[in-house]
């Protein structure tokens, strides 16, 4: 009966995948946009990684590129030099 189990839940484990980054929707993007500025940054690819939003290598003030994350409110949470 422990190997049925085991078989079981393995499969589910298989067949459900995890959750993956996805591109900002069209709500999110005008407000991502907005902490990005206030942030002193513009451009960069923008995503959603559960449980933020992720912005590689956008141009900040200093002319460098970042990689910023923001937490689901649009807090920036992190800012981090493009290497």
């Amino acid at each position: 009966m422990r190997l049925v189990t085991s078989i079981a839940l393995l499969s589910l484990m298989i067949a459900v995948p995890a959750q993956a980054s996805r591109p900002v929707t069209d709500a999110e993007r005008p407000k991502l946009v907005a902490a990005i500025a206030a942030a002193g940054c513009s451009g960069g690819k923008m995503v959603w990684d559960d449980p933020h939003y992720e912005v590689d290598e956008a141009v900040c003030s200093d002319g460098r590129r970042y990689d910023l994350k923001f937490d689901a409110e649009f807090k920036l949470i992190q800012k981090r030099l493009e290497k």
